[in-house]
């Protein structure tokens, strides 16, 4: 798309598949240099994190609605070009959208540096590593339009999700985080949410691109199926009694953070193993 040309990251796709690159190897490397080191604890550094990307979250949530509302965006079906400057006004925003999934790579380096290893599950990777090479694509190609949904309800979640991170960093704040699970749900209902957008417009066309639409939903289908057996895995499976009578109580906090503490980015949680 000629309106994103010159735009930092988007004229070759070398820097983002480097970045992912590199990304995957400071997880290989970093647990390997882990392996016989003590957890560092970087309270203050998951702080500072978490805020700024729940800032930057609703930033993004804010931005987005003003633009597309005042572009008289078409909730069912949105094209590329039929708003003018109010597309270029939602591209920009999903500029920042695609860079915080690089900024967002943190999340696994974090989990590498305080040796939170069972966090660092398929899903997890897969999703950092693929978001940030997908949403290239989406913005030198359709960088607006139906494009918005997604990112609209993502930041949204995020905002939560994030603020519940950085809460969990605080000790005397843990009491008050009940709200877990419905962050668990909020997140299916999301990727539900943005199939049924995506499809719409396969359904009732408006000229936006029908192969983006049919990769876009393929791609939340296979976050759909990992995030279920997420859910299952954690909610619905009953511990066994032995596990209970054998869990120790010293074990509920271990390195500031409580054994339940979850983790997610993007919006998509991992799946946590028993410790």
């Amino acid at each position: 798309d000629s309106r994103v040309r010159g735009w930092l990251l988007l004229d070759s796709y070398l820097p983002t598949f480097f970045l992912t690159g590199t990304y995957l190897l400071c997880i290989w490397l970093g647990s390997r240099f882990m392996k016989n080191r003590p957890p560092f604890s970087l309270r203050a550094h998951l702080i500072v994190y978490n805020l700024g990307i729940t800032l930057l979250s609703l930033y993004m949530l804010i931005e987005l609605i003003l633009a597309t509302w005042e572009g008289g965006y078409n909730l069912q079906c949105q094209n590329l070009h039929s708003a003018g400057e109010a597309d270029i006004r939602v591209a920009k925003v999903l500029w920042w959208y695609y860079f915080s999934k690089v900024i967002e790579f943190m999340d696994t380096i974090f989990f590498v540096l305080r040796k939170k290893s069972s966090q660092i599950t398929f899903l997890h990777v897969y999703h950092h590593a693929t978001m940030f090479n997908i949403w290239w694509c989406v913005l030198n190609w359709i960088p607006c339009g139906q494009s918005f949904f997604g990112p609209t309800l993502n930041s949204f979640i995020h905002v939560l999700m994030y603020s519940y991170y950085g809460l969990s960093v605080i000790p005397s704040m843990r009491k008050y985080l009940w709200w877990k699970k419905y962050l668990t749900q909020a997140q299916l209902i999301q990727f539900l949410l943005t199939i049924v957008h995506t499809l719409s417009a396969a359904v009732k066309p408006c000229g936006f691109p029908f192969g983006c639409l049919m990769f876009q939903s393929s791609y939340m289908a296979t976050l759909v199926i990992l995030f279920v057996n997420f859910y299952i895995k954690t909610y619905r499976k009953a511990p066994s009694r032995t596990a209970i009578k054998e869990t120790p109580v010293t074990t509920e906090i271990k390195n500031g953070f409580h054994k339940d503490y979850f983790a997610a980015a993007n919006g998509f949680l991992n799946n946590k193993k028993t410790q």
